[in-house]
């Protein structure tokens, strides 16, 4: 500790107001964006009279815990959750089957048109979901897929353009002599992104994980275009009907929201770590 303040005082005057303001510049940035967290939790907290009361109030006294627990009663939270909870295994699943093999494909094998399909698969990114609405849903009516999970889950075993973008860049990174020793050895393609290539991306597979759960988790438009049994609802679609038929408890959906956005931030909290070494983009360390 005495070290490190050693080597603060040692820096130039110059050089540690510059620190001083920029760690001070990201203090109040922290606080800017922090702050309607802050008050989503003050509010669920609140009495229903304290919610829009002037001066606002930011610690109420007492809290109301009951808001907690009327949510439980006001909605079914557990179907929601259990709805959701489906969705995001089941996509974080087909996410983890189905990019690492079209990405191993654009990485490591070389094939006629390769970078053609590369570009054409990198530009559909730049297509906006709401454009393709309309043919995509005609399909699945015609599947008769509407009002079940499939149109939710099937999608992600077919492939997304981000996540093969994001693996196809960290496996370039993964030294190409560990590959073509094990082509020597006599091993295929498949075995070699089994035993070699994946070991190596978890880091980057962490992240996709990551990025597919907090999407499916805050998804509304796919559920509320595909579902209409309120028993398939999610929590998205579900808040959403909660704030329709009960707008003026605003307390009440500040709980949900707050027990709705919990689950993220602790599982940002536990892989925030492979998060940020997915996203750099290096094969190894």
């Amino acid at each position: 500790m005495n070290g490190v303040l050693g080597r603060a005082r040692a820096l130039p005057l110059h050089r540690r107001l510059t620190r001083g303001f920029r760690h001070s510049a990201l203090i109040v940035l922290g606080l800017l964006f922090i702050a309607p967290f802050l008050w989503m939790l003050s509010t669920s907290l609140k009495e229903p009279s304290q919610v829009f009361s002037d001066p606002t109030v930011w610690v109420p006294v007492p809290p109301r815990w009951q808001n907690y627990h009327d949510v439980f009663t006001t909605i079914p939270f557990f179907t929601y959750l259990r709805n959701t909870l489906i969705l995001c295994v089941a996509n974080v699943a087909g996410a983890l089957i189905s990019c690492p093999l079209a990405a191993y494909a654009f990485a490591r094998l070389r094939w006629h048109g390769r970078n053609i399909v590369f570009f054409v698969m990198f530009a559909s990114i730049l297509l906006p979901a709401q454009v393709t609405i309309i043919p995509v849903y005609l399909t699945f009516r015609d599947l008769h897929w509407l009002n079940t999970y499939l149109p939710l889950i099937v999608p992600a075993f077919l492939g997304n353009p981000f996540y093969i973008f994001l693996l196809r860049q960290f496996f370039l990174g993964i030294p190409q002599e560990l590959t073509e020793a094990a082509y020597i050895d006599g091993a295929g393609d498949l075995l070699i992104l089994l035993r070699i290539i994946v070991p190596l991306s978890r880091a980057a597979l962490a992240a996709v994980a990551l990025f597919v759960a907090v999407d499916t988790w805050k998804d509304f438009f796919g559920p509320l275009i595909y579902l209409n049994s309120q028993s398939l609802w999610t929590l998205g679609v579900g808040l959403q009907g909660f704030l329709s038929n009960n707008g003026a408890q605003w307390n009440l959906l500040m709980a949900a929201a707050v027990l709705f956005c919990a689950p993220i931030f602790v599982l940002f909290l536990l892989l925030q770590r492979s998060f940020v070494e997915g996203i750099s983009l290096s094969g190894l360390k």
